[in-house]
């Protein structure tokens, strides 16, 4: 048995933009948040509570949909969002709404018996661990040092102030 032993090499690893980690995040929790309400259909009853027009303590009517619907739009939305929007807009816009989100995901538990508690602490669990990504991403979103500081270029090197570059360029 003959084989070539080839020469291992260092994976690459590059550096993901912010805004790509916070669509990722944002579009991981839109997946789980869907399939939580999901299979939740599955508990017993819960069809048949939809089919006579409840859902947990609230009539469905064309508010409550619509209510539903602009829930679920935001997360959706922040994906989105977190590609296009300006870093300074963008930061604060996913730090508000993920902070918002946390507790609407603990309202998923909110009347539900002991029997449930490892479907929903498991899904809460998770969302809230994205969230908190979202949130540290967004809090320690990289900054620039702007060209109009008066900061040296390079650590060690002497700053100037506007005087000493004027006569400086006079010379």
């Amino acid at each position: 048995m003959n084989s070539i032993k080839k020469p291992m090499t260092i994976l690459e690893d590059r550096q993901v933009p912010v805004q790509a980690k916070l669509a990722a995040a944002w579009t991981s929790f839109m997946f789980l948040y869907i399939y939580v309400d999901y299979f939740a259909l599955y508990k017993p009853g819960k069809i048949d509570d939809i089919l006579v027009g409840v859902v947990f303590e609230f009539d469905i009517s064309p508010t409550y949909l619509t209510t539903v619907l602009a829930l679920v739009a935001i997360p959706a939305l922040m994906i989105l969002l977190s590609m296009t929007l300006p870093a300074r807009v963008n930061r604060a816009t996913n730090l508000v709404v993920a902070s918002l989100e946390i507790p609407f995901a603990a309202f998923n538990a909110v009347g539900e018996s002991w029997d449930w508690a490892y479907f929903y602490g498991l899904s809460i669990g998770i969302e809230v661990l994205l969230l908190a990504f979202i949130l540290r991403s967004a809090w320690t979103w990289p900054r620039t040092t702007s060209p109009s500081m008066t900061e040296p270029a390079a650590p060690g090197l002497p700053v100037k102030s506007e005087r000493e570059i004027r006569i400086s360029e006079n010379v």
